[in-house]
């Protein structure tokens, strides 16, 4: 007879899902026991870690991952990387080991109390099998739980003794739709109203890069020759932000927003909440006469938006659906005007965010990936990198820190997986870099071609920012003095340097990107404070 390890090793075979991401413990040690060759498994020093690794791999093959936690201790480090996941839309099946189910009554040493609500609210579904033989099938509706629209990730605790158990097999292989469609007498009226609209304006979001709709999110922008703003704190670039059509990034405060979109009398968002707001700048959510029709693939979303009519649809789908039915408009000058990049002075020191950005565009290839933790150096990134390709820039929706520069060694993961090949550039603030630097151990054992460029300002300089906003002064522990980001790269075998000038870095960035594994460079860079709202 096969044991339940058996059949599940092979349902997951049956799904494509042979890479585990994991940190190991006690409680996984029989799940992981006599290894499969036919399986990979990715070391990472730390749970947060592990997430974040598995997110960046997630994204980058567009298919599910495997993750293996340590119990409840370990779900415990990793639960910051599973929000960041759950508002990514990634994937995961998240896996810890449980105590043997003899014990689980008296709870001794590393049991999971309430293992299932533990990861709550942050995955799709949580689940503890009752019965051992019931673990492959849990595995299934795992993966049709995860994909399924909007995804995201689900959580098994496994106990211990589980898998030696005897049962019968194959475990049955079912496949998911993983899109969802438009009701078409929805989407007939939000064509009528768009074709009706004297002005309107487009808010694109992150599932229309998930949903691989770059070309149909032009095409429908082109058709009504309407400018596009990219929703706030976006975690995937929805749309050229070379295009002329493209019109910056709404900002991320009720009052603002609610100028920004003055004189529209449509918004139309697609594929992004209503709206990711931040800071509390009170005002009225839209401007008086202007209606609102949300497109979203999760019904939660369209639930809690404060105003607008929603329709419940994949971003393709959509796109595609209502296409046809949009009358074309004369081409019309995008009535938003962006102001050209400041060129900075390569001279000056320490360099200005501006700069570092523009020598990392300038030294990198045609083809590269972009990650992004720095949060106080957005606006400089976005005028100097503008991103201009589909799957090139990634960070996290959830606004925690310490999941990009796991999720960096992710994506390159999956860059030498797919063939694509792409180096990854991560510029991760110094801050940013302390959350999950055991991630770089990863990349250097796995070969992962991941640059990171440490931008050292030796505070958090958005808590000071938003210290001004709020009008907080002498708020401590916003300085971050006595940081050596090189030694720290360094420790964990990674290429390491320190940079202080423009052509310094400049031999830097090429060094890295000939050296094909993982790198770090730690360059100082100017302290000075802006408005957090641009």
């Amino acid at each position: 007879m096969p044991t339940v390890k058996d059949v599940t090793f092979d349902l997951l075979r049956e799904l494509g899902l042979t890479t585990i991401v994991g940190n190991p413990g006690s409680t996984e040690e029989t799940f992981l026991k006599d290894f499969p060759k036919d399986f990979r498994y990715v070391l990472s020093l730390q749970e947060a870690s592990v997430v974040g690794i598995a997110d960046g791999l997630s994204q980058g093959l567009r298919k599910p991952v495997i993750v293996n936690v340590h119990t409840g201790a370990g779900l415990g480090n990793a639960m910051g990387c599973i929000l960041t996941a759950y508002q990514n839309k990634t994937p995961l099946i998240l896996t810890a080991g449980q105590q043997t189910r003899a014990m689980l009554l008296l709870e001794p040493l590393l049991t999971n109390i309430n293992a299932t609500l533990m990861p709550q609210p942050w995955v799709k579904w949580s689940y503890e099998p009752a019965r051992a033989e019931d673990v492959p099938a849990a595995f299934m509706r795992a993966y049709a739980a995860a994909v399924q629209q909007p995804s995201g990730p689900v959580f098994l605790s496994l106990p211990l003794d589980d898998w030696d158990k005897e049962m019968e097999g194959p475990a049955q292989v079912r496949s998911v739709a993983q899109r969802s469609a438009a009701d078409p007498a929805r989407i007939r009226d939000f064509a009528d109203r768009i074709n009706g609209a004297r002005n309107p304006v487009l808010v694109y979001g992150s599932d229309i890069a998930r949903s691989q709709a770059w070309q149909e999110g032009i095409a429908f922008a082109e058709t009504l020759s309407a400018p596009v703003l990219t929703a706030p704190f976006a975690e995937r670039t929805p749309f050229p932000e070379s295009h002329p059509l493209h019109a910056g990034a709404l900002p991320s405060a009720i009052g603002p927003i609610c100028e920004r979109l003055e004189g529209h009398d449509l918004v139309v968002t697609v594929g992004a909440p209503v709206f990711r707001y931040y800071p509390y700048v009170a005002g009225d959510y839209l401007p008086a006469g202007t209606a609102l029709l949300h497109v979203t693939d999760d019904p939660d979303m369209a639930s809690k938006a404060p105003v607008g009519d929603s329709l419940i649809s994949d971003s393709k789908l959509f796109l595609e659906a209502i296409q046809p039915l949009l009358l074309k408009r004369a081409k019309t000058p995008n009535p938003y005007s962006k102001e050209a990049a400041p060129v900075p002075d390569l001279a000056e020191l320490p360099l200005t965010p501006d700069a570092v950005y523009k020598l990392i565009r300038e030294a990198a290839p045609e083809e590269f990936v972009l990650v992004e933790e720095s949060p106080s150096n957005v606006i400089e990134l976005e005028r100097q990198i503008p991103i201009d390709k589909p799957d090139m820039f990634y960070t996290f929706a959830s606004g925690g820190l310490g999941w990009d520069m796991p999720a960096a060694v992710g994506l390159a993961l999956a860059e030498g997986e797919s063939g694509r090949n792409r180096p990854v550039i991560a510029v991760i603030g110094d801050g940013s870099f302390q959350y999950s630097v055991q991630s770089i151990y990863t990349g250097v054992q796995e070969k992962a071609h991941v640059i990171f460029v440490a931008m050292r300002n030796s505070e958090y300089a958005i808590l000071k920012e938003f210290a001004i906003l709020e009008e907080t002064p002498n708020v401590p522990g916003l300085d971050l003095p006595g940081l050596d980001i090189e030694a720290l790269g360094r420790g964990y075998g990674a290429r390491s340097t320190k940079v202080k000038t423009a052509d310094d870095l400049t031999a830097a960035l090429k060094e890295a990107l000939a050296h094909e594994g993982t790198s770090v460079i730690e360059v100082e860079i100017s302290p000075k404070l802006r408005s957090l709202l641009g």
